[in-house]
């Protein structure tokens, strides 16, 4: 099959792993295009919109029998912006992935594929991350692995939405323990957006990592 892959958010997280799935799907014999502007769409079979900022229009999404979107959350439920990282905020360890076809209306289209991620609880940034990467990738390649043979399944259920998140958001309060913001420290990024507060006329910014405690009983 002719298989275009669009991330046109240099930003986005899936960039750094990308060339891992353009490769396992040239593996299956096909013609893979990866493309990071939606005027460099071609006509083919198959359109993956993967980590992407545009909302395409009705003659780009007639290019391609099917055109595919990964979101982060169990549709209806969850449209819009950042729906992972608010379900981690909101205290959520079990997150999930649908695969579903898009449309003119945002987050609206039949979907093939609706699957949790498991997290533990510890998990920071770059980890949420990485899990939510592998997961867009299986769900990618199951789709091509059983086409045609696929069953779409339309929302229901009572939606929700998400706003953009912003670095401002990132803002610790100076009065709340730990243990109170656990989850927004686990969400922040380092690089993009990280973690800060506001203390006598001066903002103070924080990085967060982690290490693994090793008990002496416990081996290496």
């Amino acid at each position: 099959m002719k298989i275009t892959i669009m991330i046109d958010n240099e930003e986005s997280y899936l960039n750094d792993y990308i060339s891992e799935l353009v490769e396992k799907i040239k593996k299956r014999g096909h013609d893979i295009l990866f493309i990071s502007y939606p005027e460099h769409i071609r006509k083919g079979d198959i359109l993956f919109i993967l980590g992407c900022k545009t909302i395409l229009s009705k003659e780009q999404l007639g290019l391609n029998a099917h055109n595919l979107v990964v979101h982060p959350s169990k549709l209806p439920e969850g449209r819009g912006s950042a729906a992972l990282v608010n379900k981690i905020l909101e205290g959520e360890n079990k997150v999930y992935i649908t695969l579903f076809e898009a449309e003119e209306k945002v987050d609206a289209g039949y979907y093939y594929f609706q699957e949790p991620i498991i997290f533990e609880g510890h998990e920071l940034s770059d980890e949420i991350r990485y899990k939510q990467t592998m997961k867009v990738f299986e769900l990618v390649l199951n789709f091509l692995d059983i086409y045609p043979n696929l069953n779409p399944k339309k929302q229901v259920g009572k939606s929700s939405f998400y706003s953009k998140r912003t670095s401002e958001d990132s803002e610790l309060g100076i009065d709340k323990t730990i243990r109170e913001q656990f989850n927004l420290l686990r969400i922040v990024d380092n690089k993009r957006y990280p973690a800060f507060f506001l203390y006598k006329g001066y903002k103070y910014v924080l990085h967060i990592f982690k290490e693994k405690i090793v008990n002496k009983d416990e081996k290496v």
